[in-house]
């Protein structure tokens, strides 16, 4: 049979089996009890493909309405995430009540309700409360990517209402259900046919879902509301996982393509930008009524117009008024999923680091861009490794040398450039990886791990940090041996820069070359309070899909610790400012925080901390291009290199804010106009 007919077909029968209560609730009723269970279930949560949690659901028979309660709850790097859902319905899944509360990542929590009665909606956000009419037509309500449980009520609901092109969705909101065929997955020692399905709109960007034969929800892969990779399997399926990963890093791609080909970009041979004025990267004075000539991906030439000659038949873009730059790098991402490649692109981001991934993901993803069937930046590769414990992330685990081994051998033989340590690796296995990383060619980048100092890590062979917290603990004083997390804390607010420790760490910094990305705009976004709202200082979060508009600014009052939490910012900041004055390479990152805005964001605060804009602008062009050992092929605009470069409305050295008036990027010898880049993806230009 052919597959478009399969699933009309399956979509037929689902919706008719939907019809009564028994299927609306997935299994045959079990007795005449009112108040029986009709179907109860379990998925194992996992993060970056490591279990770290469940989630149990228990759905009866309530009158003549069926109502469910499911608990979720996994920890995350020693961090609870709790979460319950209750949810009430009629029997074919039309809402009546809906609610939950807890966390949906560790720094982010919701307590939303949704009641339906005769026509009316009210909705409870926390304390707030407010009414309006129920919606015409089919609607569901669910919020955000967790509990697995809902997103599997909302596909039977909305296979049983004529499977809309288009799902409102209380309390705000509307999704986008997607048959996508079928696969064949290895279970071990079994196969199984399952339908697979696509959801966009309840989280910024897909989700991917598989459902067996008797419309239970087997998997969902997805990412939470950290960004991070997240993964729901059903008890019985947990042998399938790896190939679940893949088959929605697949259709991923699949879904990237489409994308690539839904953009207009000029795609000519020869791309002329002219009349701009040029910063080309090496610090040299700025060049007005320029002229930038790009032919097959690569610069051919760079200077005064006057001294150019345009190719006849080149693509011409006229730049008056505008600065010609660089491509930028973000030198701290992790591009979780495919909606991030136009993101990266909006914001003039041509370069990524990515600092821990999962592996078949993330390969998959920079093969694709590379070889022309994806859209997005060059991406550079940093492997993670973890140790044992209760803050491990990930499945890479090198608990012994010969384990540091394995996996520095497999990331260097899958072409990636450096290794990304995290925060439960102890020190012999750490010596391993960079004696074996060095060896190979390879660098060292990552986290301090708990119980051992920057020193330590730094003298083992780690050539790169990651966070400027981990620079600052090198600088507090003497602190007692039972000094709690907290005491640690608001000992960053008091570093002496001055002090002894302050200047021994720079020295020691300095002396071996360490480089530091910073992510200063991520410690900047923990400050925020309804006081201090996020878009009083990233008016990035106005522009977001609206998916992640309530996830980034949904802030808590100010409190006694918000004191503290802004006193150590600003520490951190100088800090920042220090290790440029004292010649230790700063490059710049973002760990994600506000996508595609915060690395602009980063690079005001650079200026903020003593940078000039020329230096500012560096740190994310070619200092970072050097510390990756690409600095003679890219991250300034010079004849031979990569034709990476953005055209920015304005001149970012007079004031660093225009950096984020990005209107044209050209990369892999396409250019693309940033607004559209916005949109595709559901932001603002």
């Amino acid at each position: 049979m052919p597959k478009r007919a399969h699933v009309v077909l399956f979509l037929a029968v689902f919706a008719n089996l939907l019809i009564t209560l028994p299927s609306a609730a997935g299994v045959p009723q079990q007795s005449a009890d009112t108040s029986s269970i009709i179907e109860q279930g379990k998925f194992t949560l996992h993060k970056f493909g490591s279990p770290i949690g469940q989630e149990t659901y228990e759905i009866r028979r309530d009158g003549d309405s069926i109502a469910a309660k499911i608990d979720f709850k996994f920890t995350d790097r020693g961090s609870p995430v709790p979460l319950t859902v209750t949810f009430r319905a009629a029997q074919d899944l039309t809402p009546q009540a809906f609610e939950i509360k807890g966390r949906t990542a560790r720094s982010v929590s919701i307590d939303e309700a949704v009641a339906i009665n005769a026509g009316k909606v009210h909705f409870r956000t926390r304390d707030k409360q407010t009414d309006s009419d129920s919606p015409t037509g089919s609607f569901f309500t669910i919020a955000g990517y967790a509990p697995a449980t809902m997103q599997m009520l909302m596909v039977r609901y909305w296979a049983s209402h004529g499977s809309p092109s288009q799902l409102a969705t209380l309390p705000g909101g509307s999704v986008k259900v997607e048959p996508r065929g079928q696969d064949m997955i290895n279970l071990g020692d079994r196969q199984e046919i399952l339908d697979r399905y696509t959801v966009e709109g309840l989280i910024w960007g897909r989700e991917t879902l598989w459902f067996d034969s008797n419309r239970k929800l087997v998997a969902e892969i997805s990412t939470d509301a950290e960004f991070d990779h997240f993964e729901a399997i059903r008890e019985g399926y947990e042998s399938g996982l790896g190939d679940f990963v893949g088959r929605a890093g697949a259709d991923g791609m699949s879904a990237l393509a489409e994308l690539s080909k839904g953009i207009a970009g000029s795609r000519a041979a020869t791309i002329a930008i002219v009349g701009g004025t040029l910063i080309d990267g090496t610090g040299a004075a700025p060049v007005p009524d320029a002229a930038v000539v790009v032919q097959k991906g690569r610069i051919v030439a760079a200077g005064p117009r006057s001294k150019i000659k345009i190719p006849k038949r080149a693509t011409v873009l006229d730049a008056h008024g505008k600065t010609i730059l660089p491509g930028l790098w973000d030198m701290h991402a992790h591009f979780e999923q495919v909606e991030w490649g136009p993101i990266y692109l909006a914001a003039g981001v041509t370069t990524v680091r990515d600092c821990g991934n999962e592996f078949e993901f993330i390969t998959a993803v920079r093969d694709a861009i590379a070889q022309g069937r994806g859209l997005g930046p060059r991406l550079l590769l940093a492997g993670i490794v973890d140790g044992t414990s209760t803050y491990t992330i990930g499945v890479e685990r090198v608990d012994s040398p010969e384990q540091a081994l394995i996996w520095t051998r497999r990331y260097h033989s899958a072409h990636f450039q450096q290794m990304k340590i995290y925060s439960s690796v102890k020190l012999e296995e750490l010596k391993v990886v960079a004696d074996e990383a060095h060896h190979l060619g390879m660098t060292v980048t990552g986290h301090v791990p708990e119980g051992l100092t920057a020193y330590q890590v730094i003298e083992a062979g780690q050539d790169q940090i990651n966070h400027i917290g981990y620079i600052a603990d090198m600088m507090k004083g003497p602190l007692p041996e039972n000094a709690s997390r907290l005491d640690r804390f608001k000992a960053g607010a008091n570093i002496d820069l001055e002090s002894p420790e302050a200047q021994k760490a720079l020295a020691f910094l300095k002396a071996h070359h360490t480089v530091v990305d910073p992510t200063i705009a991520l410690s900047e976004f923990f400050t925020a309070t309804t006081a201090k709202p996020p878009a009083s200082f990233e008016p990035g979060v106005n522009k977001v899909a609206p998916e992640l508009a309530e996830q980034l600014t949904d802030v808590a009052p100010p409190t006694d610790r918000s004191e503290i939490v802004e006193k150590v910012f600003e520490k951190e900041l100088a800090i920042v400012g220090a290790l440029h004055k004292t010649g230790i390479p700063v490059v710049a990152g973002t760990d994600q925080t506000v996508p595609g805005h915060s690395l602009h964001r980063e690079i005001e605060l650079y200026v903020q901390a003593g940078f000039t804009p020329m230096e500012a602008i560096q740190a994310a062009t070619i200092v970072s291009a050097r510390a990756m050992g690409l600095d003679k092929e890219s991250g300034t605009i010079e004849k031979g290199k990569r034709g990476d470069l953005i055209l920015v409305n304005g001149n970012p050295l007079e004031d660093i804010h225009q950096i984020r008036n990005v209107e044209y990027v050209i990369t892999n010898g396409t250019m693309f106009h940033t607004a559209e880049l916005w949109q595709r993806v559901g932001f603002k230009p």
